[in-house]
């Protein structure tokens, strides 16, 4: 004969209440260890402001003459504008700076936001990579007057640790050139998806790179010659500039949390391709707007959708107005590309060394039945 021996409820409430709960850690959004740079080396390992010791720079690895610089004044007339912080390191000729970023998921794409800018009128580059994979960003134009460009470049994580290097392969003839990098963070990117009924990935560009929090004028989106993988998952740069993500808490956005600016004149283009059948209809939906930026005037977008295209016209004010436009067009093939771009060059009202564009969000394309 079998006994049976009975398990009172309040047990198994201990047992379940016991058992730990493994929580899936948050996708990763921050900056990188000491970023910011504002942890400095020990003042024994300076020289005057170049840094001695290649592990001296707290969290990172330097080669090369790098310095430990503070925004402001510079000796020799020189300004150096550190916008996000106090302090950054200025790469000298072949310098660089690294970093071994660790629990990452290898096969994932990861974007990094970093703050560069140059200190010479000479042509600088600033090359960023990872093994295996490497851009040089030419940040001759500046796209801020005050020195505040930020950009973002993607990677394929190989491994759950990864050597981020930013370097300065120029050999400038004054030594006191060479970008400065003042905020580096790195950002997990979700894989774009369908919204209902919206045949566009990302069309309200909700998921971006990673946005400084107290400090931004838009994030440069390198194009796709530049950058393989795109910080705007869904998206591709179709040309030779780069266009601007922006943010709600910081600009004018038509809706959500993110959107484009298309500062870079007719020398930029975002596109997106997207399923379609041959012989039906659809309708590419979008808005545009300015982004309380100060960016006014006469605007226009053009938008291509296979063999069709419109252009929007709008009249700026820089204060944050916007408007809803359409397109509707024929596929002719399977796959069809959507095409944005402005044949205009803006610069700001009271700051002509800022340039600015039209502003484009909520993108949708709809099959009709």
């Amino acid at each position: 004969m079998v006994s049976y021996c009975p398990i009172s409820l309040s047990y198994i409430f201990l047992l379940f209440t016991t058992i730990p709960f493994v929580r899936a850690s948050p996708p990763l959004d921050a900056l990188l260890d000491n970023g910011s740079f504002e942890e400095g080396p020990n003042p024994s390992n300076l020289k005057k402001t170049v840094i001695v010791g290649r592990h001296s720079l707290p969290k990172w690895e330097i080669s090369g003459i790098v310095e430990y610089v503070s925004g402001g004044p510079q000796p020799g007339g020189f300004y150096f504008a550190v916008p996000r912080g106090v302090h950054a390191v200025r790469l000298g000729n072949d310098a660089s700076v690294s970093q071994y970023v660790r629990d990452l998921k290898a096969g994932t794409i990861y974007s990094l936001t970093f703050g560069a800018t140059r200190t010479c009128a000479q042509n600088e580059v600033l090359r960023v990579s990872v093994p295996g994979m490497s851009s040089d960003l030419p940040i001759q134009t500046l796209y801020s007057s005050d020195g505040g460009d930020t950009y973002a470049w993607s990677f394929r994580a190989s491994g759950a640790i990864v050597k981020v290097t930013f370097h300065n392969p120029g050999m400038q003839e004054d030594p006191a050139c060479g970008p400065l990098i003042d905020a580096v963070a790195i950002k997990e990117m979700l894989p774009a998806s369908y919204t209902r009924g919206n045949l566009v990935k990302n069309g309200g560009f909700e998921i971006g790179p990673h946005v400084f929090k107290n400090y931004s004028t838009g994030i440069l989106v390198l194009p796709k010659r530049k950058d393989m993988y795109s910080p705007i998952p869904g998206w591709i740069i179709e040309s030779i500039k780069p266009v601007k993500y922006i943010d709600s808490k910081h600009f004018n956005v038509p809706s959500g949390v993110g959107a484009v600016e298309l500062v870079g004149g007719r020398e930029t283009a975002i596109a997106q391709y997207i399923r379609t059948t041959i012989g039906k209809w659809y309708n590419l939906s979008f808005t545009i707007g300015d982004a309380k930026n100060g960016c006014n005037g006469t605007m226009s977008v053009q938008a291509f959708a296979g063999k069709s295209n419109v252009t929007v016209k709008f009249t700026s004010r820089g204060k944050g107005s916007f408007k809803m436009a359409s397109l509707r067009f024929r596929a002719v093939k399977e796959s069809t590309r959507i095409v944005f771009y402005s044949p205009f060059y803006h610069t700001r009202l009271h700051d002509f060394w800022s340039v600015c564009g039209p502003v484009l969000d909520d993108v949708k394309v709809i099959r009709f039945a």
